[in-house]
């Protein structure tokens, strides 16, 4: 089995995915030569604690997959990449003289299920999923859009790593107690991780909200360390761009006078699973990291501040019973998640999983030539331009000047955000 992945997130599900596979199965994992490829610290906290780490991995245009995959003939092929480049890829492999098993997944919560994650996906023959939630709305759209692929469940890999959880094993759930579900932290450790997404909340005003209510609590709490656990450095590419990275905002925060101690913040960057080891609480609006959290049973909070709704990725955790205010936030109001929302979100039993067994029933379809060419299931409304565009930004060229632009834009950004501190000092 080869693994394509795209990004940094895309990469540590990949690996940690492939994990799981029987012990005898032969894998390889290599980088697709896109813009936001991983950098080489964000390779090395992908692939920390897998069978992967330390290893150089290679970077795959669509065309050099394609010829791999001609000269491997591996049974499968897994496309951890986001929709534009699942599509050219799948698109150069419907070229490839061997016919491989098309895998396609997204990291973590994957929810809402949207028309257009099928649209790009519509090539491969099974879709990984991480929940009975996320298995039903994902069928729901593929019937309505009439795609043949299959849904296959897994257990988050990372969560699969901490079986501590009684939903994790076969009670049942009648019988499980309802927990204490709110908590101050300092239980384990004294350092509350605030975990950022690129892709949420977007706008510039509530990020720096975030950022002055953790100011708050740490000054109201000393014996706490509050961390801001970013997604990598300032300027590193992730699967979502992030016009306001929380560090520059930070910066001009203390630069402004606007919070109590310049100092009063970390910054962290590698990876979530060494931060979580000494962690008392998680912060986060929406993301994957608070599983990672719950699997570890630390309390942690959701932030609703901003309302919820699939635009903030946060409707997922309506009824866990985690969703509080930035008031909550300042006064280290942390909680443990409902039962029984844990069963039907991310943490069901891991004998409910299947698609390794669908795998195998695929594979064996495959030596058959009984799977339909991979070329029936593309996109026919992507024009050819599109696809052109699409590929050129996966080959080393057209991936550098995509680059080039991308970090032009985050300095302009930078440098407006440094001047409109400088006109207006007293702005929140």
């Amino acid at each position: 089995m080869i693994a394509l992945a795209e990004s940094d997130s895309y990469l540590k599900w990949a690996v940690s995915l492939l994990g799981t596979l029987p012990g005898d199965t032969r894998v390889d994992v290599a980088v697709a030569c896109s813009p936001i490829r991983p950098s080489a610290s964000q390779r090395e906290a992908a692939l920390a604690g897998t069978a992967f780490a330390g290893r150089e991995l290679d970077v795959l245009s669509p065309g050099r997959l394609q010829r791999l995959v001609d000269h491997e003939r591996p049974d499968a092929v897994l496309i951890a990449c986001a929709g534009p480049s699942a599509h050219a890829y799948s698109e150069a492999l419907s070229r490839a003289s061997h016919r491989p098993v098309l895998l396609a997944g997204i990291p973590g919560i994957a929810l809402p299920a949207r028309r257009r994650a099928w649209g790009y996906r519509g090539a491969i023959d099974m879709l990984v999923v991480h929940s009975h939630r996320e298995v039903a709305e994902y069928d729901e759209v593929r019937l309505r859009m009439g795609k043949e692929a299959r849904i296959g469940l897994a257990t988050i890999p990372f969560l699969a790593a901490h079986p501590e959880l009684p939903l994790a094993g076969e009670a049942d759930p009648l019988e499980v107690a309802e927990p204490d579900r709110r908590s101050s932290a300092g239980a384990r450790g004294n350092r509350v991780i605030f975990a950022t997404q690129g892709k949420v909340p977007v706008e510039r005003e509530n990020r720096v909200a975030i950022l002055r209510a953790l100011d708050r609590l740490a000054t109201a709490r000393p014996d706490l360390r509050v961390v801001v656990k970013t997604r990598g450095q300032r300027g590193e590419f992730h699967t979502h761009y992030e016009p306001h990275h929380y560090e520059d905002l930070w910066t001009s925060l203390a630069d402004a006078g606007r919070v109590a101690d310049r100092g009063s913040l970390e910054f962290a960057g590698g990876s979530m699973a060494e931060q979580l080891e000494t962690a008392a609480a998680l912060v986060t609006v929406s993301s994957t990291a608070v599983l990672e959290a719950m699997a570890r049973n630390l309390p942690v909070l959701l932030i609703d501040e901003f309302g919820v709704d699939e635009r903030l990725l946060n409707a997922v955790f309506e009824g866990s019973g985690c969703l509080g205010g930035l008031a909550s936030l300042e006064a280290a109001d942390f909680r443990h998640p409902a039962p029984r929302w844990l069963l039907d979100n991310y943490f069901h039993p891991t004998g409910d999983n299947d698609w390794i067994d669908q795998l195998e029933e695929l594979v064996e379809l495959a030596a058959k030539g009984e799977l339909p060419p991979i070329a029936a299931g593309l996109d026919p409304g992507r024009t050819r331009r599109r696809r052109r565009r699409d590929r050129w930004r996966l080959t080393p060229m057209g991936s550098a000047v995509a680059r080039s632009r991308q970090r032009l834009r985050i300095r302009r950004l930078q440098r407006l955000v440094g001047e409109e501190a400088a006109l207006s000092p007293g702005a929140a």
